[in-house]
């Protein structure tokens, strides 16, 4: 989503042109300071005029700095990089998860290797290997190695179902679950991954 791809704005037009001959209804962009630094041209503002142009629905997804706001999921690089001096919580008292129905996801995304993620870096499976419709009709959410302690007790109940190394705080549930997956990877690869999901945590085992 961070148009990389929109080297100029007729460049964009190439690329999107063929999404809006296949009627593709919405398009988000990620357009912050994180993804492009101070720059005023980025590319996905390139993106949006051709989306615009072309009469692709578009928008913006921008991501303010900590300080700038609560609601920040600490996943991926932001969880090694922006937690650093941020309030924290007890691990033991982070019980739930706030942003996703892992029992009853409404939505999945698909990444570059077939995975089906229920959130990012959380597979139900792998769609080149079994299809997607037999995915969603066969998943059991309480088995999931995952899933089925999050549902039970939140991340702090993957620390305790898997016994993990762990710090007191945590920014928020999603940094404690963050980085309790990222020390699963090597025990359930097919429940967790692209490694690359979880930044440098992903080749560390640090909690």
């Amino acid at each position: 989503s961070n148009a990389y791809w929109a080297e100029t704005v007729e460049d964009a037009l190439a690329w999107l042109r063929p999404l809006r001959d296949l009627g593709v209804a919405d398009l988000s962009l990620s357009d912050d300071a994180f993804h492009h630094g101070a720059s005023a041209d980025t590319p996905a503002r390139r993106a949006h005029e051709a989306a615009r142009r072309l009469g692709i629905p578009v928008a913006s997804i921008s991501v303010p700095a900590p300080e700038d706001g609560p609601g920040v999921r600490y996943r991926g690089r932001a969880a090694d990089l922006l937690t650093e001096g941020r309030p924290g919580e007890p691990w033991q008292s982070l019980r739930a998860c706030p942003d996703e129905d892992l029992r009853n996801p409404e939505r999945v995304h698909v990444d570059a290797y077939g995975g089906v993620q229920l959130c990012q870096g959380l597979l139900l499976g792998n769609l080149w290997e079994t299809p997607l419709a037999t995915l969603l009709a066969d998943y059991q959410p309480d088995a999931h190695p995952i899933c089925g302690p999050l549902l039970r007790d939140g991340p702090a109940g993957l620390v305790e179902e898997h016994d993990l190394e762990h710090r007191p705080e945590y920014a928020s549930a999603c940094h404690l679950c963050h980085r309790m997956r990222a020390r699963l990877l090597d025990r359930f690869p097919a429940a967790l991954g692209p490694r690359q999901v979880y930044g440098p945590a992903g080749a560390r085992s640090h909690p």
